[in-house]
């Protein structure tokens, strides 16, 4: 990947990391997933960012992988499409039924319907294991759309625009952690798909018992409990409008690099 080689009209390219973990083997062949992280960074990052994962894959909270699968790309930032960062609030919820009920409500507050609200708590609820990706949902009806079982549909080639200026906006907000900016920067790039009115998210970290709704209408709500402490099963719903192209949908999530703008800024190379 010599840089000087890889020149297009002038413009440097960048590098696309992304990781997978599991346990018991590749998830393909049944292993359980552990954990996954995709960085974008110019290319003397590539090291650091790689070590970085692998610490992450051998020290998380679900569980030591014993199978790892790492993806390097190379991508070109005019090729990017530009999403702002998703206004951040915080609701308030003491136990797992009041922060789904609080769910529930973020839910109809943009656009879903009580129906398809209920499906989706309890679609993320009823899982046996952690999805690799999201269960898309008929914002109306609640009826799952896509046919790709525990695989769903996954969001990629993402990342923040400039690390320095999201950093800052997230201190703002008395914000810090890994957790929280991989929720906002997946949250934002999900609000930008054509057709889509809310996710649904709570994560499978065992010990972070957080989630949130995010929508194009009201931006990122963060919810302080949505399942119990110690549980290991998590997931995501995406809800879209009745008609939804969802082949383009998909290009969307898992092809096309976007990258997550924090205020008025232009592109700045990712640093690492």
């Amino acid at each position: 990947m010599e840089q000087q080689n890889q020149m297009r009209n002038g413009e440097a390219p960048l590098i696309s990391i992304k990781m997978r973990a599991a346990q018991g083997g590749p998830h393909e062949r049944g292993g359980r997933h552990i954990s996954g992280e995709e960085r974008i960074v110019a290319e003397d990052g590539v090291e650091a960012c790689l070590r970085d994962m692998l610490e992450r894959a051998r020290t998380h909270q679900r569980g030591r992988a014993d199978f790892m699968n790492l993806k390097l790309q190379l991508l070109y930032p005019a090729e990017a499409l530009y999403r702002p960062m998703l206004d951040f609030s915080e609701c308030e919820a003491h136990t797992v039924r009041e922060g789904r009920e609080t769910a529930r409500r973020e839910l109809l507050a943009a656009g879903v319907s009580e129906r398809a609200a209920q499906a989706g708590i309890e679609a993320i609820a009823a899982l046996p294991d952690s999805m690799r990706g999201a269960m898309i949902l008929d914002c109306e009806s609640g009826e799952r759309l896509d046919r790709l079982g525990c695989r769903g549909i996954r969001v990629s080639n993402m990342d923040v625009a400039d690390p320095d200026a999201f950093r800052q906006a997230l201190a703002a907000r008395h914000l810090c952690g890994d957790h929280v900016r991989e929720a906002l920067v997946l949250a934002s790039k999900v609000a930008g798909g054509d057709g889509v009115v809310a996710e649904l998210c709570w994560s499978d970290d065992p010990q972070y018992v957080v989630g949130y709704v995010g929508s194009p209408r009201n931006g990122y709500r963060r919810i302080p409990v949505l399942k119990e402490k110690g549980c290991g099963i998590g997931g995501r719903v995406f809800y879209v409008r009745p008609g939804t192209d969802l082949d383009a949908l998909r290009e969307y999530y898992e092809e096309k690099l976007v990258f997550i703008t924090a205020g008025a800024e232009g592109y700045v190379t990712p640093k690492n």
